[in-house]
């Protein structure tokens, strides 16, 4: 999986006009950008009924393809004997254990189709369970190991309205046009939709014809979990008339695997999702809240009775989102996972509210930017497996045990590649914000073999979202800022989760806002160490990072150069061109932009272009539907009008996620460098 052969010429291509090549070329113990393609990464891991294996998908980059590729791979629960169970030409996910742990399920895509496939753990043989048209998502055992349940896409006839003539034998037309009237009808990162609805199917583990479920025009997907007996599917879903204009209300539903017969177990106006149903069948935990229009609202933790009666909040207290919950298997409590300052914990709560943090080391699938993330499962004797996040590594497999309170890593998928690489040591620095002295927590990444006399040039890297969080996480983008010589600073300013509602709300109809006043005083923060060179300070960020790097430079001239990657530069035409516009409008601002056309200006980037000064690049994927390719070119021309040093740099082929391609990660990376290295000046020190 490793292809180090491509090095030299990969690096001198990406790094081409950069003032570290030379560096680079003199020290090649540092991460370098070719590393991009040989960095892997666990993802889902499973661990056994019983507690002793551990199986997860092991994810690569393949240079010949630039893709990322995955196999899934199995291990003890002591990290030994690890072997590849599924691998190949094509994609490989979705690993899940049946219930007595003999056979395993999983899904298999070979670029065209994606089916689901069935080993016997014991012989290793493997068999082809489908033959469906549409990929199959969220697959799930039956308690009784007879049964597989999934969700799939059953396609509708598109919408025709005008009826044309025959066309000639032989005759060449152009394609048939197309005809939407779905509210929404693309989504970034797959693009203009399919018509139809997603619906929940069942499966003879023998195989044959899957089975509809559900009904009705309405999308039925997420988490799937059975009744202990085998006959109820339990799931979330939308199917309120008016689902397209009130996307978040979704309820959770009961339905007979017999005859789809189908029940609402919630009814309040808010989301109620991932539900788990205890292993007696007596109670379900689901997550919700009670949708007040904000921004950032907190998921919490509910338990109600199987008939959906006696509904209440399991958590008292705790100020953070959760997500995932799972039942231990003696129904005594709930594991779930949720954020805290950056970091992910996986904690367990037990049926009377008493809270227990497992690891606070869960994450490491963001490989470029340091987002939170992750994931985990529950086995037999209180065992759980997880991907455990580093500064130095990207995911591995973690496993721990309840009972015995600590947690041990068990995979080392990077060693013979970090391994003998100079990484930028991560510091954490908390500072206070100048607008109303609030604290905001950072961290600073400094160049491999740094020298507190020197003094180096200062990159601000802005997170998006806005309601997300970094956190201490291994970050290719990041390393690559450090090795080409900056000290790179990200923060979690006001807005940021993980640090509770009242701190994410702080920007709720307030965006860009006191925000750009956090970032500010972190750079500050930095300078005041003394190793800063302050007529060196450069700035980036993408989708929410790329609105507030548009604004800073509207608000001052202090930093030499910009790179603003997918942005959002004008709010009126992002909220009715982005693929979520019946979200965003409600949620983000108090209403339709024509009713509010002040409020909507006021806080786009595009009215204090006016006064921007610094020279500045704007990055956007020629496919992103999320923050539409117009919101870069109206700044970007704004910017010629007024005849600012400025430049386009369009990703052909990429969404929202210009990077989710390894060497689009590395041209992004490589393009940012090269243009602050334009602009950087002679260091004083």
């Amino acid at each position: 999986m490793k292809c180090r052969l491509v090095h030299a010429a990969l690096a001198a291509w990406t790094l081409s006009g950069m003032a570290s090549v030379q560096a680079q070329a003199q020290q090649p113990e540092v991460f370098q950008p070719a590393d991009v393609f040989e960095l892997e990464y666990a993802s889902d891991p499973q661990i056994s009924p019983d507690g002793g294996h551990v199986v997860f998908v092991r994810n690569s980059m393949d240079i010949m393809t630039d893709r990322r590729r995955s196999s899934l791979w199995i291990t003890s629960f002591q990290g030994t004997d690890q072997r590849s169970v599924a691998a190949g030409e094509g994609n490989f996910s979705s690993p899940r254990y049946s219930p007595d742990g003999s056979k395993l399920i999983y899904v298999a895509s070979d670029g065209k189709s994606a089916q689901i496939y069935l080993r016997w753990m014991d012989t290793g043989e493997v068999t082809k369970l489908t033959h469906v048209e549409r990929p199959p998502t969220g697959i799930t055992w039956s308690p009784d190991g007879k049964w597989i349940a999934f969700s799939m896409l059953v396609p509708e006839p598109a919408l025709k309205l005008a009826r044309m003539p025959a066309k000639p034998k032989g005759a060449k037309w152009a394609p048939p046009v197309k005809v939407i009237d779905q509210l929404r009808y693309r989504a970034d990162g797959i693009g203009y939709l399919e018509p139809g609805h997603r619906h929940i199917f069942v499966l003879p583990v023998e195989g044959g014809t899957p089975r509809q479920i559900t009904a009705g025009n309405f999308d039925h997907g997420g988490r799937i979990t059975w009744t202990p007996d085998s006959r109820y599917l339990i799931f979330s879903a939308n199917r309120h008339e008016d689902w397209e204009h009130d996307p978040l209300n979704s309820e959770i539903y009961k339905v007979s695997v017999e005859d789809g017969g189908i029940a609402a177990l919630t009814d309040r106006r808010g989301p109620d999702q991932s539900p788990a149903v205890s292993p007696d069948g007596s109670m379900i935990a689901y997550t919700g809240f009670d949708d007040r229009l904000q921004g950032y609202q907190l998921s919490h933790l509910y338990l109600m009775s199987q008939d959906g009666r006696n509904s209440r909040l399991l958590i008292k207290g705790l100020d953070r989102s959760v997500r995932n919950p799972v039942w231990s298997r003696d129904g005594k409590g709930i594991y779930f996972q949720y954020d805290d300052k950056g970091q992910t914990h996986l904690a367990y709560v037990t049926l009377d509210g008493k809270l227990r943090d497992l690891t606070a080391d869960v994450g490491g699938l963001s490989i470029g930017r340091p987002y939170s993330s992750g994931g985990f499962s529950i086995g037999g004797r209180d065992r759980f497996a997880f991907t455990l996040a580093g500064p130095d590594h990207p995911a591995d497999v973690g496993v721990g045990s309840r009972s015995a309170g600590r947690t041990t890593r068990i995979t080392a998928l990077n060693d013979d590649l970090l391994g003998h690489r100079k990484l930028g040591r991560l510091e954490e620095i908390w500072f206070e914000s100048s607008f109303d002295g609030r604290r905001i927590q950072g961290w600073i990444v400094k160049p491999p073999d740094f020298d507190p006399g020197r003094k180096y040039p200062l990159l601000l890297e802005i997170h998006g979202g806005p309601f997300a969080n970094y956190g201490p996480h291994f970050a290719a983008e990041i390393q690559l800022y450090a090795a080409a010589g900056y000290v790179v600073l990200y923060t979690n300013p006001r807005g940021s989760t993980s640090y509770g509602e009242e701190f994410g709300n702080l920007i709720h109809h307030n965006y860009p806002g006191q925000d750009y006043d956090d970032l500010m005083s972190g750079v500050d923060a930095v300078i005041s160490k003394g190793y800063i060179d302050d007529d060196n300070l450069f700035v980036t960020g993408g989708s929410g990072g790329g609105v507030l790097t548009a604004w800073i430079v509207g608000k001052t001239n202090r930093f030499r150069a910009a790179v603003v990657a997918k942005p959002v530069i004008n709010w009126y035409s992002f909220v009715l061109t982005a693929d979520s516009y019946n979200f965003f409008y409600k949620y983000w601002f108090p209403g339709f932009p024509w009713e509010h056309q002040d409020h909507y200006m006021k806080r786009s980037p595009i009215s204090f272009v006016g006064n921007v000064e610094t020279p500045t690049m704007l990055m956007t994927g020629e496919s992103d539907h999320r923050t539409p390719s117009s919101e870069a070119e109206q700044f970007y021309q704004a910017l010629k009008l007024r005849n600012v040093p400025s430049v386009m740099v369009r990703v052909p082929g990429a969404s929202h996620g210009i990077a989710r391609r390894p060497s689009n990660l590395i041209a992004k990376v490589a393009n940012i460098l090269a243009w602050f290295e334009r602009y950087r000046g002679k260091s004083t020190s």
